[in-house]
């Protein structure tokens, strides 16, 4: 007890170190932001925070606004942001030295543009948490290949942002750095897992930013802040120096991709990134650059659409987003073509949950040894930690009651090399079938619904069934990206009253009063395309965006 004692202790002072360390992080940026205003009273921040990513990059680069006005505008109300939403976990001072170093005759796409990077992805001296104490003062060696080109580029990676402890939750909470808030709302979650991403750039603390995605992790936070984001295909942008929330696995697709207020900003940070230096820096990176006649053709798209999966009921406001904006597109010239999904149950418990946890969660629970805290995941941690005939008689006694917890249970059992093997070709295969199916339709891209509105705070971790919109294109490998189109209205806060879901088990319950109280708050739609076709999807979004 003794010993158990003195560890605990020890672990508590790491966790009060990072977090003095991130307090003098914010005292920096705070002197840092004090001392250029005082130099430089006339300069107009207000108005440098309103340009849109394209409109800065250029002046940026023509001479006409000086990179030291952008860079201190943005750690200012970075600051302000990270106060109110508790969104920024580390200052990155080198930023400031990388500011006067920057040669003006190498202007890459992104020159003097500050970029908020996600504390998963490594960058050179600086912890890589995952909201774990045992990442605690273990300085990353080098920067990530996604933080090279962007530095390259002439980007300025200035600040890194808040996770889930262990990536696998759509919340944004961890012992370490705590709770981070929704900006445009306190009371809600800023979805996760790039959550603090999704808060810096929904409060306007940050132009660009950086984050990974497993099941939704990028595009949670931008719909829940009101921002947009992609999920390129799974290696269109490299994943080195970037750590996933179960390393190893390979039936569900991460991706690393940007974050940012509009679509342009996207396709801009894409443009940048897909060069020669990142196909380079990481050889498995098929050297596709953006295709630019792809992302700005305008012939009239045929376009696939469905207002559910029939596994997570939308809300009433996901439902109307999709039908708004599907005729919307109609009236543009666009052609809309129902498109059916089926057994996205079977999607969700037997290729995700299973790929993920086909170990039985061994590794998942290796990441959790010696940890103080595991309420984040306490459900898929107790599972991991239960033996294989136990998980069998659970799932068989629960299976009359509560499907949905005995399908997760059966999925959570230790698989075979064989079991393996079969799961991964029985992913190719349900990915062949869903091609045909669209290609059978004719179709160029899709637009589906996006969980929304934003749930209240400490919900996201009870309801982890609630990511089937996002996974399924993970498990896919599929690039998707999300766009606001509209916000909650109380026709729709008045129809919610009638939610029920599609099973009425607990999970169903819980959503319901997770998306009460959210007049006002913006609900986003998901556009999908075929893999490798990230600029057709991004043409969709822009389309959608600009209608």
């Amino acid at each position: 007890l003794l010993l158990r004692w003195r560890r605990r202790r020890g672990l508590w002072r790491k966790v009060q170190e990072a977090q003095q360390r991130q307090e003098r992080s914010l005292v920096k940026m705070e002197m840092a932001a004090r001392s250029f205003r005082e130099q430089h009273p006339s300069v107009n921040m207000v108005s440098i925070l309103s340009l849109p990513l394209p409109e800065l990059s250029k002046k940026l680069r023509d001479g006409s606004l000086p990179p030291d006005h952008v860079f201190y505008a943005y750690v200012g109300k970075a600051l302000q942001i990270a106060t109110e939403t508790n969104c920024i976990t580390e200052y990155l001072e080198e930023s400031e030295t990388q500011l006067w170093k920057a040669k003006p005759e190498k202007l890459g796409l992104l020159y003097g543009v500050p970029v908020s990077i996600k504390d998963s992805i490594d960058c050179q001296g600086h912890d890589s948490t995952l909201g774990f104490i045992k990442n605690i003062n273990k300085p990353v060696a080098e920067d990530s290949v996604v933080v090279q080109v962007l530095r390259r580029q002439g980007a300025i990676p200035f600040v890194k942002t808040n996770v889930p402890q262990s990536l696998l939750s759509y919340a944004c909470k961890n012992l370490i750095f705590g709770q981070t808030f929704n900006p445009l709302l306190y009371t809600r979650s800023p979805g996760g897992s790039s959550g603090g991403e999704g808060a810096l750039i929904g409060g306007g603390g940050s132009i660009l930013g950086i984050g990974s995605d497993v099941g939704g992790s990028l595009r949670f936070p931008a719909a829940f802040c009101g921002v947009c984001a992609l999920k390129p295909t799974g290696n269109r942008l490299s994943k080195k120096g970037v750590t996933s929330g179960v390393i190893g696995q390979k039936a569900v697709a991460a991706a690393v991709g940007p974050m940012a207020k509009d679509v342009e900003s996207l396709a801009l940070c894409m443009r940048a990134l897909l060069c020669e230096d990142m196909f380079s820096l990481d050889s498995t990176v098929p050297p596709l650059p953006f295709n630019e006649e792809v992302y700005s053709g305008t012939r009239p798209l045929r376009i696939g659409y469905y207002e559910t999966d029939f596994f997570t009921m939308p809300s009433p406001a996901m439902r109307r987003a999709v039908r708004e904006t599907k005729q919307m597109l109609e009236d543009a010239g666009h052609t809309l073509v129902p498109f059916e999904l089926t057994n996205v149950d079977h999607v969700i418990f037997n290729f995700c949950v299973k790929g993920m946890f086909a170990d039985g969660g061994n590794s998942f629970l290796k990441k959790f040894k010696g940890e103080l805290e595991k309420s984040s995941v306490g459900l898929m941690f107790w599972l991991a930690r239960s033996p294989n005939w136990l998980k069998t008689i659970l799932s068989w006694i629960a299976k009359p009651f509560v499907p949905r917890f005995s399908s997760i249970v059966r999925s959570m059992r230790a698989n075979t090399v064989d079991e393996v093997w079969n799961l991964h070709h029985e992913i190719e295969e349900f990915c062949h079938q869903f091609i045909t199916q669209w290609k059978k339709l004719n179709l160029d891209v899709m637009v589906c619904p996006m969980l929304g509105p934003a749930l209240r705070a400490g919900y996201p971790e009870k309801l982890s069934v609630a990511v089937s919109y996002t996974m399924l294109y993970n498990a896919l490998d599929f690039p998707a990206g999300v766009v606001p189109v509209t916000v909650v209205t109380d026709e729709d806060e008045e129809e919610l009253k009638g939610y029920q879901g599609y099973f009425r088990d607990w999970w169903d319950r819980t959503l319901a009063k997770a998306f009460r109280g959210s007049v006002g708050l913006p609900v986003s739609v998901q556009c999908v395309a075929l893999p490798w076709q990230d600029e057709l999807c991004l043409r969709l979004m822009k389309e959608v965006e600009t209608l």
